[in-house]
């Protein structure tokens, strides 16, 4: 397993024009009642506030028909999915996730000394639910992201509601729907207000272009909430960052018209593609992965001489990079670039 820190995700030196498409953010950044309210609550940034979490906690809960103390507000949805690693692995609890996936699992279970299980995503890049029961019967945690990060797949809802039917007693099942809002998928919010052994991650930095504010929730029974944050000690939340997600779940429009321009410029880039003869993965979300035919980190490296920064490579693809949905104009020069570094 890689060292913690060497595997810590840190952005190449770019110049200022450069496209940046390595990391999922969205281009668009926070919506405008989101800036509005950042600037207004500027003046109270020395304060902690938690009447403020409280009110984004009941705002979401409300809107989601769920009890606000199924609720914990994070800094990202990160933070939470590693503490609830680390709360139901151990070297007798091992951790169950696809391959590939997003791998801060995987590094908080070696962490807990428990044992990482990856298994093969389906033929349609789905999860492989039976598969992964089969190989962990002694599972703590099964990590279920969905859409999966990084092929940008879904899972259907019928096989969740498998895995969670057919799951290990003691174990439970972790949802990531960091990209849910972005896809048709359904959100298995509805087996946690079912009484399920499930906990689901949300976050403001896909969709909500809040990357860079770090707001998220993670969502769950209560008596598995608190152990899932109980090592995550005194929790308060950056006061920009609250105020900005309130205003954006407040915003009607937001989620609907980003995932229509997501959508329109990932499947103009996919026609693109298809009609010079590139393959990749078809995704549902803000991500997708592109067969470069060779290894992954030299086009990596070739790409970024041409100022474009595409995403990175995981070892069970070793020819497939990540590439996120930019904006029109980025993925234009992204187009330009990849077009001449694949003929060169």
């Amino acid at each position: 397993t890689e060292p913690i820190l060497a595997a810590t995700h840190r952005r190449r030196p770019h110049a200022k024009d450069a496209v940046i498409i390595d990391s999922n953010e969205n281009p668009l950044g926070p919506c405008q009642a989101a800036r509005d309210a950042i600037s207004a609550i500027i003046p109270l940034g020395g304060r902690y506030s938690d009447e403020l979490t409280d009110e984004l906690v009941n705002t979401f809960a409300q809107m989601e028909g769920i009890g606000p103390d199924y609720v914990y507000c994070t800094a990202g949805s990160t933070p939470p999915l590693a503490l609830t690693v680390l709360a139901f692995t151990s070297p007798q609890k091992s951790y169950v996730t696809a391959d590939p996936s997003f791998e801060t699992g995987m590094r908080m279970a070696a962490l807990s000394g428990a044992r990482v299980v990856n298994v093969p995503l389906t033929k349609s890049y789905a999860h492989d639910v039976k598969a992964m029961l089969g190989a962990g019967p002694d599972a703590g945690v099964f990590y279920i992201c969905n859409p999966n990060n990084p092929t940008g797949t879904l899972t259907p809802h019928a096989d969740v509601e498998y895995l969670v039917a057919n799951k290990p007693k003691d174990s439970v099942v972790l949802i990531d729907e960091a990209y849910i809002h972005l896809s048709p998928a359904s959100s298995a919010l509805e087996l946690v207000k079912a009484g399920k052994d499930v906990i689901v991650l949300r976050t403001f930095s896909k969709v909500y272009g809040m990357a860079g504010l770090r707001c998220g929730f993670v969502i769950a029974r209560p008596d598995l909430l608190e152990k899932a944050i109980a090592r995550g000690g005194q929790n308060f939340m950056p006061t920009t960052a609250v105020a900005a997600a309130i205003a954006s779940l407040k915003d009607p429009a937001l989620v609907a018209e980003r995932r229509r321009i997501n959508a329109g410029i990932r499947q103009e880039t996919f026609q693109w593609l298809d009609r010079n003869g590139y393959a990749y993965i078809p995704s549902e979300s803000n991500c997708f992965m592109l067969d470069t035919k060779r290894p992954g980190n030299e086009v990596r490296e070739a790409m970024a001489k041409e100022n474009v920064l595409i995403g990175r490579v995981w070892p069970v693809m070793p020819t497939c990079v990540r590439i996120t949905v930019g904006t029109q104009e980025e993925m234009e020069r992204f187009r330009s670039a990849f077009q001449k570094v694949m003929k060169s």
